[in-house]
């Protein structure tokens, strides 16, 4: 097995050009990290030299509109974005990989297990809720109405709102800010309402796979922390973990204890 360093690449996808990046072992099992909504591959970079160094291989990407990966494209949904992760993981030659997805990355992640289970290995989560369950009335409408709110909120605010909710240390709201601002307001808009419509209400659906469960202990955003241990009690192989100290980007504010779950984690359900 030959180790490489982190190497960029670029694919064209239905109207963007998707930028991606790999690191670490090239037999190595395959571990993707999929970012949150307005941010980008720069929000796993203390994850990825971890999980790399442990004997897996890295994929990192920007999803269409964020990041380097413009233009958005067409058709911005979140079964889209699912199929580009795909597409890279066949680019590769693999058919399987674990999943690990922040916020919207996690909506994603679990998606496309919801599609195609086969090629998922395990998944772990990080400040998402569970898109097969619908919330109360108020916050699912909440939800559904959230893209006319952000469509009309001035946008300068906007991007500062977003990375004051986004984490507890200063650096890490810097970078939502900056990530934030690579997206227009119509991309940002785009990708609001994709989260908007992510439900899917499927009674009895179960992850029949490993599941790392984890979110901020600050973690406000939603009904992320409020949802998540009924979560964890209805999945059959799930380990839930609050991340102390940290907020939504619970992996970037307390880097040094979600790494320590996660590589714990992949020890057990992935081995190299």
């Amino acid at each position: 097995m030959s180790k490489v360093g982190k190497v960029r690449r670029t694919v064209q996808r239905s109207g963007s050009t998707l930028h991606y990046w790999l690191s670490g072992l090239e037999d190595g099992r395959l571990v993707t990290f999929t970012p949150g909504a307005s941010m980008d591959h720069r929000m796993f970079d203390e994850q990825v030299p971890a999980v790399a160094s442990a004997g897996y291989r890295v994929l990192t990407w920007d999803v269409r509109g964020h990041g380097q990966s413009k233009p958005i494209g067409e058709n911005f949904h979140v079964s889209a974005v699912a199929d580009d992760l795909f597409a890279l993981m066949d680019l590769l030659g693999r058919e399987k990989a674990v999943f690990v997805g922040q916020s919207f990355g996690g909506y994603v992640a679990q998606e496309a297990l919801f599609r195609h289970p086969e090629r998922v290995e395990a998944m772990a989560l990080i400040g998402c809720t569970d898109i097969t369950v619908l919330p109360s009335k108020l916050e699912y409408w909440a939800l559904k109405l959230s893209p006319i709110m952000f469509r009309l909120w001035p946008d300068g605010n906007l991007r500062k709102q977003i990375a004051k909710n986004t984490a507890v240390k200063p650096e890490v709201r810097d970078y939502a800010y900056e990530a934030t601002r690579m997206l227009s307001k119509k991309e940002f808009v785009a990708v609001w309402e994709a989260v908007a419509s992510v439900l899917h209400e499927e009674p009895g659906h179960r992850i029949e796979r490993p599941l790392l469960l984890t979110h901020g202990e600050y973690d406000r955003t939603g009904i992320v922390a409020k949802v998540a241990p009924e979560w964890a009690e209805r999945e059959p192989d799930c380990r839930y973990e609050v991340i102390p100290g940290a907020g939504h980007n619970a992996n970037q504010d307390n880097p040094a204890f979600f790494n320590r779950l996660l590589l714990d984690f992949l020890a057990q359900h992935a081995p190299v």
